[in-house]
């Protein structure tokens, strides 16, 4: 099946609607934690509004492509088989967990992601603040092994939707934990806070879509600590709510930093380094920010002589 029968991003944009006003709702009434800011929110609401006009850009070559790579496929997988839509939910999310942390390992690929974390609150309006450029990064490429394993483009874009809408629930400070055995394996609210928290021992951990078992599974899983709250947004903060800076800086940051390289190693490291690479190692990256965070929390747990 070429067509997707139902979009479930779609069907659930009441719900998501109904959600953020609801969460607004408790917060003003003090029932339930939720900071909204107007200026925020409204950019959030607009970088996902408006992320379908340039998904137009590259939505046919991306259907296209799907459709070559299915029409070779090695296997088919029957669209009403129960236990394809089995395979295809632990798959796909399994894709989903490494387009995630190469979205945040890899500069090139975090200039397309960054939007989603330039927010200093985070509620579920946050989980609308979409990229505008991810389709000209070429993410979509990892998904294609699955056509050419026999999944339909239906199938693919189905499961895809149904990952996106459960991780809208998550974006919230309003639930606190959830059982023991859901967060388990489950992603949840208080893992994504993790992931989208600035403090140098959260960076770059709970990459997860929906089954927070990958994040354990590959060393990249970070729990939520009561004596640590998380901070968000971005090491260096945008400042500005504008949509076109929200959207680009970072691709601007890049094209400046390319005009000043000197050698191809320099051009390479400013595009496929981590974020935050530099020649001389002066800027900070993640890693050096871990570094510097687990030296001080050492040295502070060691006693005085």
């Amino acid at each position: 099946m070429l067509e997707a029968p139902f979009d479930p991003v779609k069907l659930a944009i009441p719900f998501f609607i109904l959600a953020i006003l609801l969460e607004i709702g408790l917060g003003r009434l003090r029932l339930a934690k939720a900071e909204y800011e107007a200026r925020d929110t409204l950019a959030s609401l607009a970088m996902g509004l408006l992320r379908g006009i340039p998904a137009l850009l590259t939505a046919g070559l991306i259907f296209a492509a799907t459709v070559w790579v299915w029409e070779h496929r090695i296997f088919t997988v029957p669209f009403d088989a129960w236990w394809g839509w089995v395979a295809i939910f632990f798959l796909e999310d399994l894709i989903y967990y490494a387009f995630h942390r190469l979205s945040h390992e890899r500069r090139f690929w975090w200039a397309a992601h960054v939007n989603h974390h330039s927010s200093q609150h985070y509620n579920l309006s946050t989980a609308l603040r979409q990229t505008w450029t991810g389709g000209l990064a070429g993410t979509w490429l990892l998904w294609l092994p699955l056509a050419f394993l026999g999944f339909s483009p239906a199938q693919i874009f189905i499961q895809q939707g149904i990952s996106l809408v459960y991780q809208f629930w998550i974006h919230t400070e309003a639930v606190g934990r959830m059982p023991a055995w859901f967060e388990a394996v489950f992603n949840t609210p208080s893992h994504h806070r993790v992931h989208h928290a600035r403090n140098p021992r959260y960076l770059d951990r709970n990459y997860a879509g929906i089954l927070i078992i990958w994040d354990k599974m590959f060393g990249t899983f970070q729990a939520e600590l009561d004596e640590e709250k998380p901070r968000y947004g971005l090491i260096r903060n945008l400042g500005s709510f504008n949509l076109l800076t929200v959207a680009f800086h970072e691709w601007i940051a890049i094209g400046r930093d390319l005009a000043s390289a000197r050698s191809l190693r320099e051009v390479a490291g400013y595009l496929f380094g981590p974020p935050g690479w530099s020649p001389d190692g002066s800027r900070e990256t993640s890693e050096s920010l871990r570094a510097r965070w687990a030296a001080r929390d050492a040295a502070a747990r060691t006693p005085a002589e």
